[in-house]
């Protein structure tokens, strides 16, 4: 009787466990040049919880990369963008939004690391982010040199954390933009599609030559925690 009560009660436990939510919420886009997956993060709730509406109404499908910089970032989600009057060849993009902005969220553990996730955002001094469009960070690698000079300069003196340093000499980003825009995602698979979309050809406003329009999704709660499986182990057991 005694193994049979524990063995309900463990099986109770695992059940509870598999219904429970999972502990974050991906997305995926799709372009003609790939698919990328992305963890959107808890420590921006602000941004998470608008990015997750809007790809729930469908709002993303459709809407165009319309800015691209090698090396930089990939810029996307301006509503004009599926527009076909107002994105005719050779307009230029980023000026449409939603009507609302959101209060910016910098943690000083977030930064902008190759394949972050970010908002947008035109120049106000409370710096909240456009409603709806975002970027995802390509970046470069930096050396102590440039990055120190980089706090110098465009940081005003502020310095860079050691930890977040490293990550910028050996895998790269764009450090300039920490504190400044709101990073709220990164891509866990796909950066590659990232790579391909800043090497396009592209006009003098930086929009692509062809057009490069993108479907963003949900992913199911069942692949969430596939992936919450694989990317924090120690925390699934």
């Amino acid at each position: 009787m005694k193994k049979l009560f524990t063995l309900s009660v463990l099986l109770l436990t695992l059940t509870a466990a598999f219904a429970g939510p999972p502990k974050n919420q991906y997305v995926r886009i799709h372009t003609t040049y790939g698919d990328c997956i992305l963890r959107l993060y808890n420590e921006t709730p602000l941004h998470r919880d608008n990015f997750i509406k809007l790809t729930k109404k469908g709002f993303y499908n459709g809407t165009l990369f319309h800015r691209v910089i090698q090396n930089f970032m990939i810029q996307g989600g301006d509503p004009d963008s599926k527009d076909p009057i107002k994105a005719k060849p050779g307009a230029e993009l980023g000026n449409g939004d939603v009507g609302y902005t959101i209060p910016a969220e910098f943690r000083d553990s977030i930064f902008h690391k190759r394949g972050v996730l970010a908002a947008a955002r035109d120049d106000n001094p409370k710096k909240e982010s456009s409603g709806c469009q975002f970027y995802i960070v390509e970046g470069k690698r930096f050396t102590d040199g440039k990055l120190d000079t980089l706090e110098n300069t465009r940081l005003k003196g502020r310095k860079i954390p050691v930890s977040q340093r490293e990550w910028y000499k050996s895998v790269g980003g764009s450090p300039h933009l920490d504190q400044n825009y709101t990073a709220f995602g990164e891509v866990v698979s796909g950066i590659d599609m990232v790579d391909r979309i800043a090497a396009v050809k592209k006009d003098g406003n930086d929009r692509p030559a062809a057009d490069v329009p993108m479907t963003v999704e949900l992913l199911s709660k069942k692949e969430c925690k596939q992936l919450d499986k694989i990317l924090f182990p120690k925390a699934n057991p």
